[in-house]
């Protein structure tokens, strides 16, 4: 039993040698190695605190987003409904005329609400890529290449997001 105990003689006692300033060395360089992981493991788990609060904000403002969308069309259908009205049919329906005005006006303030705001191009405005889709181009006399010409649908954003952008014609080159 005293055979399994036994340790050879080098490894129970130190080498008087060796220079108990390579062992301060080689405990220093594994302190800065431990110290060095520490720190990149603390970054890394701030990053990560960052980057789940990040989602969280953005989950918070922009979560109901496909929701907006699908209601986008009845925006649009409730507008349309009231532009083909004319003053005829308002007469004679003006019970259902307030109706669909009172819904558009509810389905404003709930967009309004979520932070989804309507964009709506004037003729003449300056056609712009972030917020317009060109359905069409075509040269109409006395206006600039680039300038909207007709509004199809409106645009909407959610926040600082295009949710649709607003569907133009644009006025291309006019022949001379």
């Amino acid at each position: 039993m005293t055979e399994q105990n036994e340790q050879p003689l080098d490894d129970m006692m130190e080498d008087p040698l060796a220079d108990p300033s390579d062992e301060v060395e080689a405990l220093k360089a594994e302190r800065d190695e431990f110290r060095d992981k520490w720190m990149r493991a603390l970054a890394d788990a701030e990053n990560s605190r960052k980057r789940a609060d990040k989602d969280r904000r953005d989950a918070e403002q922009y979560g109901g987003s496909r929701l907006a969308r699908d209601l986008l069309p009845v925006h649009d259908a409730l507008t349309r409904a009231l532009d083909a009205a004319n003053e005829e049919q308002r007469a004679a329906a003006g019970a259902l005329i307030e109706g669909v005005e009172l819904t558009l006006r509810e389905l404003s303030n709930v967009f309004a609400k979520h932070g989804i705001t309507v964009i709506r191009p004037e003729h003449g405005e300056k056609f712009d890529p972030t917020y317009h889709e060109a359905m069409f181009e075509a040269a109409v006399p006395g206006t600039t290449a680039g300038e909207i010409i007709q509004v199809m649908d409106n645009g909407f954003r959610l926040h600082d997001r295009l949710l649709r952008p607003a569907k133009v014609g644009v006025s291309s080159t006019p022949a001379s």
